[in-house]
């Protein structure tokens, strides 16, 4: 819709509600008079977010607005364009349906450079408004990136692949995964994954393309887009890697295989599940030769590090380490069996799976199909002679009663829980029905954490935070910190170590509850997890957002991480 001569970018934003009357009308008055444009005005003051302004201007010229933040580009869409062309023009293609390529443009007006790429594209070209900022970091990312180029040079010699049949199906798995095109493919997503530290690749079929992403530092990255018609074949080779039935696509299976990329050896963990387009692959690296990192290493220090250093020296007790998934509980109960290992004490765990080679310990891998349960390990276990007995979660009342009868009988048991706090694995191991008097006797700590992100030590920058953030940090923090401190925040602006993300790696933020005689009193009461949570702070216990803010004031975190992973 064409727009009045007199109806304005500021009009819009008002409309929208992003600017009041008053703003308004300071805007237009001082664009008159400066002789600036009104959109100048409204960046000088900073009244609405760039997106927001970015929005309202695609808008007045009529055009789609899109945001590339995180979005990946498949490697048929960049042909189209070559680098050169799309860097010194400011734009990139960023799909393709039909005979239409939609392109994100710096300028969407620029007419002539529109012919421009449909000559050369033979498509009809839909242009989009982006920001330049991010429309230079997706043809960095897109078109420099390692493994589009590699899987693209791979999925120029996949032709017609035809699913082997179990006849085909050659029995060294290591000549499989290189002995076609498809396969190649998959060994760059593999080294992709080494390379930037994944944990974990997913590889899902949509509607008319396949996305690969990746796990980094706990969290999800579109890397790459493949064409759809080599969904299938993808699949069917790693489910051969994976002693999986290539030919059952209704029922989700589970297998492993090994990559070996250098000298590092990685065990793959690969669960297949089929969606409405079709099956979905996530596959697990697990590193065979790392070793389980030292408890100073995953961030505990302080006060909380004390305590646990006193509790896991205890020949006796549970101790348990409390959080949802994926925020490191395995890695802590690994570092802390690491340090007691030795000659002198006898180790039994039952885990599922068995991520980490703990040297000196028998270490039991779960199998429920053939009853091998936790609970069936642990009272096996007890027959063993063992002194510390791991437990990979305490999932039922059963295990739960093992393990504390376990404990009451003169042995050192770890596990974990899945509670937000370490405060709430007491009320939840009473609901499992443990007795109050039996729990206060033989727990002896709970253990709360997290994993966030840590700073990019190549990019790191200092910033200066706003009044608000600084009241927030004194309150939440209270005596820890001295008041004449002065509070500066730092944040990762972003480089090619990073990713352009802006960190690397990953640290724990602890909180670790002793159960002290007055603990054991609430316990018997019962009591709520926010008042044993209470007493544990008036006793001395940092809480695990304390623990993140004082990363944060250190420079090893930012304040959004730990808003991220631990707000209630």
């Amino acid at each position: 819709m064409a727009q009045t001569a007199q109806f304005g970018i500021e009009d819009i934003l008002y409309k929208q509600g992003a600017l009041t009357a008053d703003q308004l009308s300071s805007i237009k008055l001082e664009a008159v008079n400066t002789g600036q444009s009104a959109e100048a005005v409204i960046q000088k003051h900073q009244m609405v977010p760039p997106g927001k302004l970015l929005s309202a201007r695609a808008q007045l010229l009529g055009v789609p607005f899109i945001s590339l933040e995180g979005k990946a580009i498949s490697s048929d869409v960049l042909n189209y364009i070559p680098e050169s062309v799309a860097g010194h023009y400011r734009l990139v293609p960023f799909d393709k349906k039909g005979d239409k390529l939609f392109v994100a443009m710096a300028d969407p007006l620029d007419l002539q450079v529109i012919q421009f790429i449909e000559k050369k594209a033979g498509l009809f070209v839909k242009p989009y408004l982006s920001a330049p900022e991010d429309i230079a970091k997706a043809v960095s990312e897109n078109y420099s990136q390692n493994l589009t180029s590699d899987v693209t040079s791979a999925l120029k010699e996949v032709n017609a692949f035809t699913v082997p049949t179990k006849e085909e199906v050659v029995e060294d798995k290591a000549e499989v995964i290189h002995e076609a095109p498809v396969a190649n493919i998959i060994t760059q997503l593999l080294e992709y994954a080494v390379k930037s530290r994944a944990s974990d690749i997913h590889i899902e079929p949509l509607d008319d393309k396949t996305r690969v992403r990746y796990r980094i530092d706990g969290i999800l990255h579109e890397k790459i887009i493949l064409p759809r018609g080599v969904h299938d074949a993808l699949i069917s080779r790693i489910k051969i890697l994976s002693s999986l039935k290539i030919e059952e696509k209704r029922l989700p299976q589970d297998g492993r295989f090994s990559f070996t990329s250098g000298k590092a050896i990685f065990d793959l963990r690969v669960s297949t599940v089929p969606t409405i387009y079709g099956e979905k692959v996530v596959m697990r690296l697990l590193p065979k030769t790392t070793t389980a990192p030292t408890l100073q290493e995953l961030g505990l220090r302080g006060m909380a590090f004390k305590n646990l250093e006193m509790q896991i020296v205890r020949p006796h007790g549970v101790i348990l380490v409390c959080g949802p998934t994926g925020s490191g509980k395995t890695t802590t109960l690994y570092s802390i069996l690491t340090r007691l290992s030795t000659t002198k004490v006898n180790i039994l765990t039952i885990e599922d799976p068995v991520e980490y080679q703990i040297l000196g310990a028998n270490q039991v891998q779960a199998n429920s199909q053939i009853g091998l349960t936790f609970a069936a390990a642990l009272r096996s276990f007890l027959r063993q002679d063992p002194n510390i007995m791991l437990v990979g979660e305490i999932r039922d009342a059963e295990t739960a009663d093992l393990a504390i009868q376990a404990a009451l009988t003169g042995h050192q048991v770890f596990s974990t829980l899945h509670t937000n706090t370490a405060a709430g694995a007491l009320p939840r191991l009473l609901d499992m029905g443990i007795e109050p008097f039996l729990l206060a006797s033989s727990l002896n700590a709970a253990v709360g954490q997290r994993i966030l992100r840590k700073i990019c030590p190549h990019c790191k920058t200092q910033v200066s935070p706003p009044p608000e953030v600084v009241d927030n940090i004194r309150r939440i923090l209270g005596n820890l910190l001295p008041k004449d401190k002065q509070i500066m925040l730092y944040k990762g602006s972003g480089c090619s170590e990073c990713g352009k993300v802006g960190y690397l790696g990953r640290v724990g933020i602890f909180e670790v509850l002793p159960v002290t005689p007055k603990i054991m009193q609430l316990i018997l009461e019962r009591a709520s997890d926010a008042d044993i949570e209470k007493e544990a702070v008036l006793e001395g216990m940092i809480t695990l957002k304390q623990d993140g803010y004082m990363k944060v004031l250190e420079g090893v975190t930012t304040l959004e991480e730990v808003l991220r992973v631990a707000e209630d």
